[in-house]
């Protein structure tokens, strides 16, 4: 009876742990702005998600959901399409492999933060820099992952498919393709927390909306009443999209996960 209980219990321990830290500092100093208590968090929340900005009039914290949202969703399926054209089409023509194998790896190897400034002197502080890094960031790992997994495949399967007249498009689409696909899903729950570093960076340092954006906006002022919220929302919303891909793969790809166990 405990022992669904148990993965539970470090959560409980940690926001116990901030509760007494928190009710310590503020019973010494009501002002003190490090360890907010829930009420203040609660108000923080209350002003930035359900009253208008007095300037904007927009509500502050669902645009930078839908900024930050928005750029990762973009920069991540396009870095898993071109991984999954790449990873698929190198594991299955050997010239294709042999022509791209190095610039591969050479990609995989430059780390995506230290060509941001390149990125945004190139390509502006627009939309496009940010989806831009996030894609470096993801598309290298992701193509070199399915490629791997294509090269598990056993190859008596594509042999009998050719004997049997198939077509080098059905091979693709018809045999491998529904191999990799659960991979390519999990490919992305990997790379979601890296998409989110990459963009959390990208919007510290130019942009004017994003989730990202706004910590470092109110750092300044050190308010962690909106900060903590902001980082536990951006949690949730990696939780909720990672929970959402398991969910695809346990319904469509049964045998996939059969196979792992």
């Amino acid at each position: 009876k405990i022992q669904p209980l148990l993965p539970l219990l470090p959560f409980v321990l940690v926001i116990a742990a901030y509760l007494i830290a928190s009710y310590l500092r503020l019973e010494d100093n009501p002002q003190d702005k490090i360890l907010p208590s829930l009420g203040q968090m609660g108000e923080a929340i209350e002003r930035m998600a359900f009253t208008p900005d007095p300037r904007s009039g927009d509500y502050l914290w669902w645009e930078d959901t839908w900024a930050s949202m928005r750029r990762i969703g973009l920069g991540v399926g396009i870095a898993a399409s071109f991984g999954l054209v790449v990873g698929l089409n190198m594991g299955l023509r050997p010239r294709f492999n042999l022509l791209c194998s190095s610039f591969l790896t050479f990609m995989s190897m430059v780390p995506p933060l230290a060509v941001l400034p390149i990125l945004f002197i190139s390509l502006g502080v627009d939309e496009l820099a940010k989806v831009a890094l996030i894609f470096l960031g993801v598309f290298p790992v992701i193509a070199r992952d399915i490629l791997l997994t294509v090269e598990k495949i056993p190859r008596e399967q594509i042999t009998k498919a050719i004997t049997l007249g198939a077509s080098r498009f059905a091979i693709i689409y018809r045999i491998v393709m529904p191999q990799i696909m659960p991979r390519l899903l999990d490919d992305i729950r990997l790379s979601l927390g890296s998409a989110w570093l990459f963009l959390i960076a990208a919007e510290a340092i130019a942009s004017t909306e994003g989730l990202g954006y706004r910590i470092f906006l109110v750092r300044r002022y050190l308010a962690m009443d909106v900060i903590l919220p902001y980082v536990l929302w951006i949690v949730l919303l990696g939780f909720l999209m990672d929970g959402l891909l398991r969910l695809i793969v346990s319904r469509r790809y049964g045998w996939y996960l059969a196979a792992q166990v």
